[in-house]
């Protein structure tokens, strides 16, 4: 029982409900009801993290979720997240991080990470990290990939955040259990290929407007490519870096 994580669930419900969030979900019943798992979720938005919680409470669990460090300095934010055991991780240090993640999966704990590392301006999946597989290897659980669609119409990096009654629809996923095996690189190939056919899958159904900015390129949206993308965040990355440098 964990008073304030359910509390947290319950705002977050109905916050959805007043949004007229329109969730489908499936494959809820691949989230163990018991026992540690790595959640891999794609990255979209910035509100992916609390969708991705829904098929988990069907066995009534809770993620333990690997998020910056800047959110837990926070004085809003901080106390929250250390009240509901996510993991702080420091990106210039992660082996702190990744040492906690580890002991949470070997003690029966869901942990989610985010393989992309950062949102995909492209909505395409993104080159993956190896952390994700290399928790799982280490403490010997599955990896269970989740995958959303329609989050970044919600809130998404360079777009104004729509927290208003949408009525969006947002689609969720949940893929089976990937059973750990090395080496981490091909592991991490696994994932990310399941996720990518899980993605499409999940568009099929989905009613996309053409020329919208959430919209990949490739279904006629005004999106950059998974390149383009890339390019941008390289620039971006190259920014923060330069004014780190002059700041020091």
């Amino acid at each position: 029982m964990e008073p304030v994580y359910r509390t947290i669930i319950g705002l977050a419900r109905t916050v959805f409900f007043v949004e007229g969030l329109k969730f489908t979900v499936k494959g809820a019943e691949h989230i163990p009801a018991r026992g540690g798992a790595v959640l891999a979720v794609n990255h979209t938005g910035y509100m992916d993290f609390t969708y991705a919680g829904l098929p988990v409470r069907t066995p009534k669990r809770y993620i333990r979720f690997m998020a910056k460090k800047e959110v837990f300095d926070d004085k809003i934010s901080g106390p929250i997240m250390r009240a509901l055991k996510h993991i702080p991780v420091d990106r210039g240090a992660g082996a702190d991080s990744y040492k906690a993640a580890v002991e949470y999966l070997q003690r029966g704990e869901l942990v989610g990470v985010y393989p992309e590392a950062t949102i995909s301006r492209s909505f395409e999946i993104k080159d993956f990290k190896s952390g994700a597989a290399r928790m799982a290897i280490e403490s010997g659980v599955p990896i269970i990939p989740i995958v959303i669609w329609g989050a970044q119409r919600v809130w998404t990096k360079g777009f104004p955040k729509r927290l208003g009654r949408t009525n969006t629809p947002i689609s969720i996923a949940v893929g089976a259990p990937i059973a750990p095996f090395e080496p981490a690189s091909e592991l991490t190939a696994k994932l990310r290929t399941t996720m990518q056919e899980m993605l499409l899958d999940l568009q099929k159904d989905y009613t996309h407007e053409a020329g919208a900015y959430w919209v990949p390129a490739r279904l006629g949206g005004s999106a950059p490519t998974l390149e383009e993308a890339d390019a941008l965040d390289a620039a971006e990355a190259a920014e923060k870096a330069a004014r780190k440098k002059t700041a020091s």
